[in-house]
């Protein structure tokens, strides 16, 4: 966190003002490494929630069922994975199947030309 943040009446409005909002909500998204892993679990395809979470266990992690859907909210939320399709297996909810939303991230520092 930036200790030398303008008071709120002199934060960034318009334009810049979402810039700032749309990164720092990416680099909350992309500052754990279990989600860098989440990423890489679903890469160029898909992948259902029970198959991301047997494969972080396979590479190390102890997350819990809710462990893993507050990443993938985080993930979701700042628009780098979203919801491919729903599967009807059995009873229950429908489980999630996830891919990425987007494969590149661009920061441009400076509008205009």
């Amino acid at each position: 966190m930036c200790s030398n943040q303008p008071p709120d009446s002199e934060k960034p409005k318009g334009e810049l003002g979402k810039r700032i909002q749309k990164l720092q909500g990416l680099a909350k998204a992309l500052h754990c490494p279990t989600r860098w892993d989440i990423i890489d679990i679903i890469g160029t395809g898909t992948a259902k929630t029970k198959e991301i979470k047997n494969e972080l266990k396979e590479r190390g992690y102890d997350i819990t069922q809710s462990g893993l859907y507050y990443h993938l909210s985080e993930l979701r939320g700042s628009g780098i994975i979203e919801v491919d399709e729903f599967l009807e297996e059995g009873k229950g909810a429908p489980e999630k199947v996830w891919k990425l939303s987007k494969k590149k991230i661009e920061i441009e520092l400076v509008l205009g030309e």
